[in-house]
């Protein structure tokens, strides 16, 4: 299993990321839609009408969202950490990705820029 870090600038508040990381609304806004997703702990969530799927596990408000996350037919989910920092006037995000499989690391790590916060910060500086 692999584990990823990354880190990512947005210019908008951390309170609109936040929105955009636990609001279905927002979240189809940005392109990861269908989704389901509350901003409350042992709630299940899904990501592209399902491909991206898990629990949350704990949530402190507009500073850190962590969740057990599946993709396909993963046998244990990995385990995504996004926290958030204020940043002069934006936000600073800090992923950690843990237990992600072997063999689709490489995709996963692309995917966080391409088809996830790539298009949020698109998304959130647009507005």
């Amino acid at each position: 299993m692999k584990s990823l870090r990354k880190t990512y600038d947005i210019n908008a508040p951390v309170a609109r990321v936040w929105q955009a990381l636990v609001n279905p609304k927002d979240i189809v806004g940005w392109g990861a839609g269908p989704a389901k997703m509350s901003a409350k702990v042992d709630t299940s969530f899904s990501l592209w009408g399902g491909d991206i799927h898990g629990m949350n596990i704990e949530i402190i408000p507009e500073k850190k969202l962590v969740q057990n996350w599946y993709g396909g037919k993963w046998p244990a989910p990995s385990i995504l950490t996004i926290a958030l920092h204020e940043e002069r006037g934006g936000t600073r995000i800090e992923l950690t990705h843990t237990n992600v499989p072997d063999d689709e690391e490489e995709g996963i790590d692309e995917g966080w820029t391409g088809y996830y916060f790539g298009p949020m910060k698109e998304y959130l500086e647009s507005k």
